[in-house]
Protein backbone atom coordinates (compact mmCIF):
# COMPACT_ATOMS: atom_id res chain seq x y z
CA UNK A 1 0.00 0.00 0.00
CA UNK A 2 1.35 3.44 -0.91
CA UNK A 3 1.78 6.46 1.36
CA UNK A 4 -1.49 8.22 0.55
CA UNK A 5 -3.70 5.14 0.87
CA UNK A 6 -1.88 4.14 4.06
CA UNK A 7 -2.54 7.58 5.59
CA UNK A 8 -6.28 7.19 4.94
CA UNK A 9 -6.76 3.49 5.60
CA UNK A 10 -9.02 2.37 8.44
CA UNK A 11 -10.54 5.76 9.21
CA UNK A 12 -13.27 8.02 7.89
CA UNK A 13 -11.93 10.59 5.47
CA UNK A 14 -12.74 14.29 5.36
CA UNK A 15 -11.02 16.04 2.45
CA UNK A 16 -11.44 19.81 2.08
CA UNK A 17 -10.70 21.54 -1.25
CA UNK A 18 -9.46 25.10 -1.66
CA UNK A 19 -8.23 27.08 -4.64
CA UNK A 20 -4.55 27.98 -4.33
CA UNK A 21 -4.02 31.74 -4.33
CA UNK A 22 -7.56 32.66 -3.27
CA UNK A 23 -7.40 35.22 -1.79
CA UNK A 24 -3.58 34.96 -1.86
CA UNK A 25 -0.92 32.28 -1.39
CA UNK A 26 -0.01 33.35 2.13
CA UNK A 27 -3.62 32.78 3.17
CA UNK A 28 -3.62 29.47 1.30
CA UNK A 29 -0.67 28.34 3.38
CA UNK A 30 -2.44 29.37 6.59
CA UNK A 31 -5.58 27.53 5.46
CA UNK A 32 -3.72 24.28 4.80
CA UNK A 33 -2.11 24.38 8.25
CA UNK A 34 -5.39 25.32 9.95
CA UNK A 35 -7.34 22.57 8.20
CA UNK A 36 -4.67 20.02 9.12
CA UNK A 37 -4.93 21.17 12.74
CA UNK A 38 -8.74 20.91 12.51
CA UNK A 39 -8.47 17.22 11.62
CA UNK A 40 -8.67 17.11 7.82
CA UNK A 41 -7.44 13.78 6.43
CA UNK A 42 -5.87 15.44 3.38
CA UNK A 43 -6.18 18.70 1.46
CA UNK A 44 -7.13 18.98 -2.19
CA UNK A 45 -5.64 22.08 -3.77
CA UNK A 46 -6.86 23.58 -7.02
CA UNK A 47 -4.29 25.10 -9.37
CA UNK A 48 -5.98 28.22 -10.76
CA UNK A 49 -7.05 27.79 -14.39
CA UNK A 50 -9.14 30.00 -16.68
CA UNK A 51 -11.36 27.16 -17.95
CA UNK A 52 -12.00 24.63 -15.15
CA UNK A 53 -14.66 22.55 -16.88
CA UNK A 54 -15.76 20.46 -13.88
CA UNK A 55 -16.22 23.46 -11.60
CA UNK A 56 -19.34 25.44 -10.86
CA UNK A 57 -19.55 29.23 -10.46
CA UNK A 58 -18.14 29.39 -6.91
CA UNK A 59 -14.83 27.71 -7.78
CA UNK A 60 -14.67 29.37 -11.20
CA UNK A 61 -14.81 32.75 -9.44
CA UNK A 62 -12.06 31.66 -7.03
CA UNK A 63 -9.85 30.64 -9.96
CA UNK A 64 -10.34 34.05 -11.55
CA UNK A 65 -9.55 35.85 -8.28
CA UNK A 66 -6.37 33.82 -7.85
CA UNK A 67 -5.24 34.44 -11.43
CA UNK A 68 -5.99 38.15 -11.12
CA UNK A 69 -3.82 38.18 -7.99
CA UNK A 70 -0.87 36.80 -9.95
CA UNK A 71 -0.95 33.19 -8.79
CA UNK A 72 1.10 30.85 -11.00
CA UNK A 73 1.92 27.14 -10.87
CA UNK A 74 5.51 27.89 -9.87
CA UNK A 75 4.30 30.08 -7.02
CA UNK A 76 1.98 27.28 -5.84
CA UNK A 77 4.89 24.84 -5.79
CA UNK A 78 6.98 27.33 -3.79
CA UNK A 79 4.15 27.77 -1.27
CA UNK A 80 3.83 24.00 -0.81
CA UNK A 81 7.57 23.74 -0.18
CA UNK A 82 7.02 26.18 2.70
CA UNK A 83 3.98 24.25 3.97
CA UNK A 84 6.02 21.06 4.05
CA UNK A 85 8.30 22.58 6.69
CA UNK A 86 5.31 22.58 9.06
CA UNK A 87 3.01 19.65 8.20
CA UNK A 88 3.06 16.27 6.47
CA UNK A 89 -0.71 16.18 5.80
CA UNK A 90 -1.32 14.52 2.40
CA UNK A 91 -1.71 17.10 -0.38
CA UNK A 92 -3.40 16.46 -3.72
CA UNK A 93 -3.63 18.78 -6.72
CA UNK A 94 -6.91 19.06 -8.60
CA UNK A 95 -5.97 20.50 -11.96
CA UNK A 96 -6.53 20.10 -15.69
CA UNK A 97 -4.59 18.79 -18.66
CA UNK A 98 -3.81 22.23 -20.05
CA UNK A 99 -1.84 23.57 -17.03
CA UNK A 100 0.11 20.30 -16.75
CA UNK A 101 0.99 20.08 -20.44
CA UNK A 102 1.79 23.81 -20.61
CA UNK A 103 4.16 23.43 -17.65
CA UNK A 104 5.61 20.23 -19.10
CA UNK A 105 4.29 16.90 -17.86
CA UNK A 106 7.63 15.50 -16.70
CA UNK A 107 8.66 18.79 -15.11
CA UNK A 108 5.28 19.15 -13.39
CA UNK A 109 5.41 15.72 -11.74
CA UNK A 110 9.06 16.10 -10.86
CA UNK A 111 8.18 19.30 -8.98
CA UNK A 112 5.27 17.51 -7.29
CA UNK A 113 7.70 14.92 -5.97
CA UNK A 114 10.26 17.53 -4.94
CA UNK A 115 7.86 19.63 -2.84
CA UNK A 116 5.75 16.78 -1.47
CA UNK A 117 2.52 16.66 -3.48
CA UNK A 118 1.13 13.16 -2.97
CA UNK A 119 -1.38 12.89 -5.81
CA UNK A 120 -3.20 14.61 -8.66
CA UNK A 121 -6.79 14.61 -9.90
CA UNK A 122 -7.12 15.57 -13.56
CA UNK A 123 -10.85 15.45 -14.46
CA UNK A 124 -10.50 16.17 -18.18
CA UNK A 125 -8.08 13.35 -19.04
CA UNK A 126 -10.17 10.29 -20.00
CA UNK A 127 -9.14 6.77 -18.99
CA UNK A 128 -8.18 5.97 -22.57
CA UNK A 129 -5.76 8.94 -22.71
CA UNK A 130 -4.10 8.40 -19.34
CA UNK A 131 -0.81 6.91 -20.53
CA UNK A 132 1.35 10.05 -20.42
CA UNK A 133 0.14 11.09 -16.97
CA UNK A 134 0.36 7.54 -15.64
CA UNK A 135 3.95 7.27 -16.81
CA UNK A 136 4.95 10.51 -15.11
CA UNK A 137 3.06 9.58 -11.93
CA UNK A 138 4.83 6.22 -11.76
CA UNK A 139 8.23 7.78 -12.49
CA UNK A 140 7.96 10.27 -9.64
CA UNK A 141 5.83 8.35 -7.14
CA UNK A 142 2.78 10.61 -7.36
CA UNK A 143 -0.67 8.98 -7.26
CA UNK A 144 -3.17 9.62 -10.07
CA UNK A 145 -6.47 9.79 -8.23
CA UNK A 146 -9.35 8.16 -10.12
CA UNK A 147 -12.79 9.79 -10.32
CA UNK A 148 -15.77 7.44 -10.59
CA UNK A 149 -19.10 8.95 -11.60
CA UNK A 150 -22.68 7.60 -11.55
CA UNK A 151 -22.37 7.21 -15.34
CA UNK A 152 -19.25 5.01 -15.06
CA UNK A 153 -21.51 1.93 -14.75
CA UNK A 154 -19.68 -1.07 -16.27
CA UNK A 155 -16.35 0.75 -15.98
CA UNK A 156 -16.53 1.21 -12.18
CA UNK A 157 -14.61 -1.95 -11.32
CA UNK A 158 -12.10 -1.46 -14.13
CA UNK A 159 -11.33 2.06 -12.90
CA UNK A 160 -11.25 1.00 -9.26
CA UNK A 161 -8.82 -1.87 -9.85
CA UNK A 162 -6.14 0.56 -11.03
CA UNK A 163 -6.78 3.23 -8.41
CA UNK A 164 -4.00 4.50 -6.18
CA UNK A 165 -4.18 6.75 -3.12
CA UNK A 166 -7.96 7.07 -2.89
CA UNK A 167 -10.98 7.05 -5.17
CA UNK A 168 -13.10 10.16 -5.73
CA UNK A 169 -16.75 9.10 -6.09
CA UNK A 170 -18.65 11.85 -7.91
CA UNK A 171 -22.04 12.11 -6.19
CA UNK A 172 -23.99 13.84 -8.95
CA UNK A 173 -23.93 14.70 -12.63
CA UNK A 174 -22.91 18.21 -13.65
CA UNK A 175 -20.37 20.57 -12.13
CA UNK A 176 -19.29 21.20 -8.56
CA UNK A 177 -21.54 23.17 -6.25
CA UNK A 178 -23.72 22.85 -3.19
CA UNK A 179 -26.77 20.62 -3.65
CA UNK A 180 -29.79 20.40 -1.36
CA UNK A 181 -30.14 16.67 -1.98
CA UNK A 182 -27.94 13.84 -3.27
CA UNK A 183 -30.04 11.08 -4.83
CA UNK A 184 -27.34 8.88 -6.41
CA UNK A 185 -27.13 5.32 -5.05
CA UNK A 186 -23.66 5.80 -3.56
CA UNK A 187 -23.84 2.56 -1.58
CA UNK A 188 -24.15 0.53 -4.79
CA UNK A 189 -21.18 2.29 -6.41
CA UNK A 190 -19.13 1.84 -3.23
CA UNK A 191 -19.88 -1.89 -3.06
CA UNK A 192 -18.73 -2.36 -6.67
CA UNK A 193 -15.50 -0.54 -5.81
CA UNK A 194 -14.98 -2.53 -2.65
CA UNK A 195 -15.40 -5.82 -4.51
CA UNK A 196 -12.13 -5.21 -6.38
CA UNK A 197 -9.95 -2.98 -4.16
CA UNK A 198 -9.43 -1.82 -0.59
CA UNK A 199 -8.32 1.64 -1.75
CA UNK A 200 -10.30 4.23 0.28
CA UNK A 201 -13.23 5.79 -1.60
CA UNK A 202 -14.82 9.09 -0.56
CA UNK A 203 -17.71 11.08 -2.01
CA UNK A 204 -17.55 14.61 -3.43
CA UNK A 205 -19.68 17.11 -5.42
CA UNK A 206 -22.57 18.80 -3.66
CA UNK A 207 -21.78 18.13 0.00
CA UNK A 208 -22.09 21.17 2.24
CA UNK A 209 -23.61 20.30 5.62
CA UNK A 210 -22.46 18.02 8.44
CA UNK A 211 -25.63 15.97 7.90
CA UNK A 212 -24.78 15.40 4.23
CA UNK A 213 -21.18 14.55 5.09
CA UNK A 214 -22.29 12.02 7.69
CA UNK A 215 -24.77 10.47 5.27
CA UNK A 216 -22.06 10.02 2.63
CA UNK A 217 -19.57 8.67 5.19
CA UNK A 218 -22.10 6.05 6.27
CA UNK A 219 -22.11 4.53 2.77
CA UNK A 220 -18.46 5.16 1.81
CA UNK A 221 -15.13 6.01 3.41
CA UNK A 222 -15.85 9.71 3.79
CA UNK A 223 -16.64 13.06 2.22
CA UNK A 224 -14.90 15.63 0.01
CA UNK A 225 -16.05 19.26 0.16
CA UNK A 226 -15.01 22.15 -2.07
CA UNK A 227 -17.58 24.78 -3.00
CA UNK A 228 -18.87 25.35 0.54
CA UNK A 229 -15.31 26.05 1.73
CA UNK A 230 -14.33 28.14 -1.30
CA UNK A 231 -17.49 30.20 -0.72
CA UNK A 232 -16.21 31.04 2.78
CA UNK A 233 -12.87 32.08 1.28
CA UNK A 234 -14.69 34.40 -1.11
CA UNK A 235 -16.89 35.79 1.65
CA UNK A 236 -14.19 36.48 4.25
CA UNK A 237 -11.09 37.05 2.08
CA UNK A 238 -7.91 37.14 4.15
CA UNK A 239 -10.01 36.70 7.31
CA UNK A 240 -11.27 33.29 6.15
CA UNK A 241 -8.87 31.06 8.10
CA UNK A 242 -10.83 30.77 11.33
CA UNK A 243 -14.29 30.41 9.69
CA UNK A 244 -12.89 27.69 7.41
CA UNK A 245 -11.16 25.91 10.31
CA UNK A 246 -14.39 25.94 12.34
CA UNK A 247 -16.32 24.54 9.36
CA UNK A 248 -13.75 21.81 8.80
CA UNK A 249 -13.87 20.83 12.49
CA UNK A 250 -17.66 20.44 12.25
CA UNK A 251 -17.36 18.27 9.13
CA UNK A 252 -14.57 16.11 10.59
CA UNK A 253 -16.73 15.52 13.66
CA UNK A 254 -19.68 14.58 11.43
CA UNK A 255 -17.80 11.96 9.40
CA UNK A 256 -16.14 10.53 12.50
CA UNK A 257 -19.46 10.07 14.27
CA UNK A 258 -21.57 9.04 11.29
CA UNK A 259 -22.80 5.74 12.74
CA UNK A 260 -25.68 7.41 14.52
Amino acid sequence: MNKLAAALQGKKVFAPFITAGDPDLETTKKLILAMAEAGASLVELGIPFSDPMAEGPVIQAADLRALAGGCTTDKVFAMIAEVRKETDIPLVFLTYANPIFHYGTDRFYRRCAEVGVDGTIVPDVPYEERAELDGACAKYGVDRIVMIAPTSEDRIQMLAREAKGYIYIVSSLGVTGVRSEITTDIASIYQKIRSVTDTPAAVGFGIATPEQAAAMARVSDGAIVGSAIVKLCGQYGRDCVEPVAAYVRSMVDAVNHCAG
